[in-house]
């Protein structure tokens, strides 16, 4: 997934000359937090309601009021996306550097913006979750032929994939997360189970106590 399909466009802008009140007021109407700042057609900083309430509250070594510019609370230089990036690429930068957004420039244009939210949405797309499925949880062994062997066995059963999720784990097992069109999902788990795999949801049946 690449980031021209999750960022959002038009991109809302204020000049480097507004103050900050009228960019406070932009993102109050707009109910946004973030706003690029433009200096004719370039992009020059990004400015967010944060920035703007610490600019102008006492803790700010020179506090200013909502005549000044946006440019003496904006951050600047602003980081960057690109639109053919990966989505994951820019979800790293954004978390390294504890930021909210990435503007997204093509050719020095500024085509759009990322947002946390649409990470969020990003993931949700990416784990299946938008479209009716289960979900199924396996450890594999971290060997070559695990995962096709659990993709193989579950075209046995004429089982449809919407998504697959790995990650490690400490113990040097591979969690597979996998949203699937079966609503068979508890004997689906018992037939994994049967061929030795690690299913760790869902969870299997308790037996009652006799």
């Amino acid at each position: 997934m690449l980031v021209k399909e999750m960022m959002r466009r038009p991109v809302t802008v204020v000049p480097v000359g507004a103050t900050l009140g009228e960019a406070n007021q932009i993102l109050q109407a707009r109910g946004f937090r973030h706003l690029p700042v433009m200096d004719q057609g370039r992009l020059v900083g990004v400015l967010t309601d944060r920035d703007i309430r610490f600019a102008t509250s006492s803790l700010c070594p020179e506090p200013r009021s909502g005549d000044d510019p946006v440019s003496l609370a904006m951050s600047s230089p602003p980081l960057t996306a690109d639109p053919l990036d990966p989505v994951e690429d820019a979800a790293r930068i954004m978390r390294e550097h504890k930021i909210g957004c990435l503007p997204v420039l093509d050719g020095g244009e500024l085509v759009g913006i990322l947002t946390g939210m649409d990470l969020l949405d990003a993931l949700m797309s990416l784990t299946g979750v938008t479209k009716p499925s289960s979900r199924l949880e396996v450890a594999l062994v971290d060997r070559p032929g695990e995962l096709a062997r659990l993709t193989a066995l579950l075209a046995t059963r004429h089982v449809n994939i919407h998504s697959i999720l790995t990650y490690p784990t400490p113990d040097e097992a591979v969690r597979t997360v996998l949203r699937v069109d079966s609503n068979q999902i508890r004997s689906l788990a018992d037939d994994l189970r049967a061929a030795e795999f690690n299913v760790l949801w869902p969870l299997p049946k308790l037996r009652p106590v006799q």
